[in-house]
């Protein structure tokens, strides 16, 4: 069984930085494609990035281009989303989710079944 933990979260002020983690178990962490999606409160969950078992591509939704950037560590089995420029509208809970297989035209949908494991969250807050 396949566990994702994510730390890093925090209150931050606009304009700021945060770096969260998403450190997972397990000896398939080379396999597996991770990606991140947040819920801020009232909201549905919504995709905000994902990279494949590789790290050779990356995803992003429009509203974190340029200010976030993903990337794993194979050594630590952890998946980094380091998150600049913060915006009070990035404030949410943030959660990694893990999947077998890559399907690009998958990777947007949280309410499927491509996404296997997830994580409990961690909430990232931004002041304005």
């Amino acid at each position: 069984q396949v566990q994702l933990v994510e730390s890093g979260g925090g209150l931050v002020q606009a304009g700021g930085s945060l770096r969260l983690s998403c450190t997972t178990s397990g000896r398939t962490f080379s396999s597996y494609t991770i990606g991140w999606f947040r819920q801020a409160p009232g909201k549905e969950r919504e995709f905000v990035v994902v990279i494949n078992w590789s790290g050779g591509s990356t995803y992003y939704a429009d509203s974190v281009k340029g200010r976030f950037t993903i990337s794993r560590d194979y050594a630590k089995n952890t998946v980094y989303l380091q998150m600049n420029s913060l915006k009070p509208e990035d404030t949410g809970v943030y959660y990694c989710a893990a999947a077998e297989v890559w399907r690009p035209i998958l990777v947007r949908d949280s309410s499927g079944s491509y996404w296997k494991h997830w994580g409990q969250g961690t909430q990232v807050t931004v002041s304005s």
